[in-house]
């Protein structure tokens, strides 16, 4: 038991110095300044499909990180370049090939998985007990579960001059990302909330927001170290294209709501042209 109270101390020793606890204090659940942040992140969600913790982990942490990553992202990142559509099918039922919503567009970017990057203050905050109960209370679910798929859990993604993550729909209900590098240029994440329901697809919608025609179309510029949470199911968004040599770095967290998942071999060799 004093054991346990000892490993508790040390890791929230530790983690102080990389997370801003006292902006953002994720480890007291009973306190008031932890409710209110709660209710304001879940009313962000609600009213924007989307929540924005700037400065979540300390400058000098995300710097570190940034150092500690970009040597690897540098030699030994893999390249995943596509053309696809926003659903990333080949085919979708009811839809003409030759529909506006079905357009090709092009995804450019350079990924660390999280075995590339082991004992790195990227990996401490993914596995911060208290951040994933967090996330779970301002998605309004039981549990979220860290993923075991040893490449998968955590993604780092560079997206270099004139690349981008193009429009998309996300396979689940939420996304959690950390930037950890802002680009000098551009590479502004661009989304539409609510374009699509799980009952109306809204094909038409999609169409006219690939065609540059959607009003409710918003731009956000985040700053280096914003932790961002949005709903990407049934959110477009992308990332335009880079301008300037300093890359945008950002990693992806997957959590789920039930433990043991993994990526199949054929989504390991897809994203990362490689297996575990």
């Amino acid at each position: 038991m004093l054991i346990d109270h000892l490993f508790d101390f040390e890791l929230n020793v530790t983690m102080l110095t990389l997370i801003d606890l006292e902006n953002y204090p994720i480890g007291q659940p009973y306190s008031d300044a932890y409710r209110s942040l709660v209710d304001r992140c879940q009313k962000d969600l609600e009213r924007a499909g989307m929540f924005n913790l700037e400065g979540f982990p300390r400058p000098h942490a995300c710097r570190a990180a940034v150092d500690k990553i970009q040597p690897v992202m540098a030699i030994d990142s893999y390249t995943h370049r596509r053309r696809h559509n926003v659903y990333f099918l080949d085919a979708v039922p009811g839809l003409e090939p030759n529909h506006s919503a079905l357009v090709q567009v092009e995804t450019v970017n350079h990924t660390v998985c999280a075995d590339q990057i082991e004992n790195s203050a990227v990996i401490k905050v993914y596995e911060y007990p208290p951040l994933i109960q967090f996330l779970a209370n301002t998605m309004n679910k039981t549990m979220l579960y860290l993923m075991d798929d040893p490449l998968a859990r955590i993604n780092v993604m560079s997206y270099r001059e004139n690349e981008a993550l193009n429009w998309h729909f996300d396979r689940s209900e939420f996304t959690t990302t950390l930037l950890l590098q802002a680009p000098k240029g551009a590479g502004e994440f661009q989304y539409r909330t609510g374009l699509r329901t799980d009952h109306d697809p809204n094909y038409d919608g999609v169409a006219r927001l690939l065609d540059g025609d959607d009003p409710k179309m918003k731009t956000l510029r985040l700053k280096a170290g914003t932790l961002s949470v949005f709903r990407g199911k049934n959110t477009a968004h992308r990332i335009t294209p880079v301008v300037g040599s300093r890359e945008r770095m950002i990693a992806v967290f997957s959590y789920y709501e039930h433990p043991g998942k993994f990526f199949s071999e054929e989504e390991q060799l897809g994203f990362y042209g490689r297996t575990m």
